[in-house]
């Protein structure tokens, strides 16, 4: 006899949900960890860890985040005493639209990289590529490259049809379709597409507000690349008129001003709009790049109290060579001009998470995906650059020791998870 669940009353469901619970928790203990990190200085921000403690991993998600878990019934314990355990790294802003396009910029083009040969060895697991295809390739690149990287990597799709294929063709307003491009993300392919990008406009507003349009249509945010207007638009009206609250401003830390207004005046001092805006809800990414972030800039932000909401990249073949290098690198600068530790973290986990409302990504929740970084803080002399070819002195360093992706490991710099080759030998014996 099949019984209606709705006509259960309410001690008899709970009774129900106690022993599928009891069930569940016996038949998962009865299963071995597959890796079990053991000892490491654990920063989760979402869960406001900030602690020495073990993580469990199993069928490719976290299964435990304690002290002390017991090392029986683990087919793998990996020692990381001494070393930072954080979320899988997000790099909010790359581009990795890589193709043999060589009258291309950057859509299907060799600008872009193919992302696991630069993601992993930084700390990273998920992208989210930003602005390199439009409606019209966007299948290309989801065929090319999203579908066969071990890379989580999401996009921002561009307000342009045909994306970055180059600046002359970012200028058409005629590709520029909020309908279109709200269609294939909300209807399409609403689990990867998580925003929209407007970039590299030489006249006012109106592909801002075209974007704008299609966020509001698919309920995704927007993030703009402001750069390139002679004389400057005015940052203030795009901030407090243009972009709703969640939208993102890229670039943040860019020297330009003839084709750029900056966030800090000439004299030093953080303009008062740019931190009501942030209070308004406006998110500020740093977004790197090989031209998009100056010393003189950021520091005096950073000294007066501003600081960037997401920290990333802006990775492309033009970018990883100068002073941006890559995700780990980026980090570190922050960490030299004063930025604690577990705030770095959150603005490369936890925050572009939810800027992208993908809550399930950047956290160390039982149940989450096991996407997990371990950093070891290299102490000593360092030297940072800017896109000026300044440098900031430091005395600490970010590195990624070990990279886990859903519950693989995919970067390993100094054989943390392998035998000795003794053991090996011994074995072959």
């Amino acid at each position: 006899m099949l019984y209606n669940v709705k006509r259960l009353n309410r001690n008899a469901a709970k009774a129900i949900c106690f022993l599928l619970g009891v069930l569940f928790f016996f038949t998962g203990h009865a299963q071995q960890i597959d890796i079990l990190l053991k000892g490491g200085h654990v920063i989760d921000p979402k869960n406001k860890i900030d602690t020495e403690m073990d993580i469990a991993i199993m069928n490719g998600k976290i299964w435990q985040v304690a002290k002390d878990i017991p090392v029986t019934n683990v087919k793998q314990v990996i020692d990381v005493s001494g070393l930072i355990v954080t979320p899988g790294i997000i790099d909010m802003h790359v581009h990795v639209f890589d193709g043999k396009d060589l009258n291309a910029y950057i859509a299907n083009a060799p600008t872009s990289l193919p992302p696991d040969g630069f993601t992993f060895r930084a700390g990273v697991t998920t992208v989210v590529d930003a602005g390199s295809s439009g409606w019209r390739n966007f299948r290309k690149f989801k065929e090319q490259t999203i579908d066969k990287s071990q890379t989580r990597v999401l996009a921002l799709l561009n307000i342009v049809g045909n994306g970055m294929v180059g600046r002359f063709e970012e200028q058409d307003t005629a590709d520029m379709n909020p309908q279109q491009t709200a269609y294939m993300i909300k209807k399409l392919f609403p689990d990867i597409i998580v925003g929209i990008k407007a970039a590299h406009y030489w006249g006012g507003f109106t592909q801002v507000d075209r974007a704008v349009q299609a966020g509001n249509m698919a309920n995704v945010p927007v993030m703009v690349d402001f750069g390139e207007h002679q004389p400057p638009n005015s940052i203030e009206a795009l901030f407090m008129q243009r972009l709703r609250p969640g939208d993102i401003f890229t670039h943040t830390f860019s020297y330009g001003p003839t084709v750029r207004e900056t966030i800090v005046d000439d004299s030093g001092k953080v303009k008062p709009f740019v931190f009501a805006a942030q209070q308004r809800g406006i998110v500020f990414d740093v977004g790197h790049g090989g031209g998009a972030f100056s010393w003189r800039q950021a520091i005096p932000a950073m000294q007066q109290g501003f600081k960037p909401n997401v920290i990333s990249t802006d990775l492309h073949a033009e970018s990883m060579n100068s002073g941006m290098k890559d995700m780990s690198n980026v980090m570190s600068k922050f960490l030299n001009m004063g930025m604690s530790l577990p705030d770095v973290i959150l603005r490369a986990t936890w925050n572009p998470a939810n800027v992208i409302k993908r809550p399930d990504l950047g956290n160390l929740s039982v149940g989450a995906d096991a996407d997990v970084t371990v950093f070891n803080v290299r102490k000593g002399n360092f030297g940072f650059l800017d896109i000026r070819k300044t440098v900031l002195k430091g005395t600490q360093k970010l590195e990624a020791e070990l990279t886990i992706r859903a519950g693989k490991i995919v970067w390993d710099l100094n054989g943390l998870s392998a035998p000795g080759w003794e053991v090996e030998m011994k074995n072959k014996k």
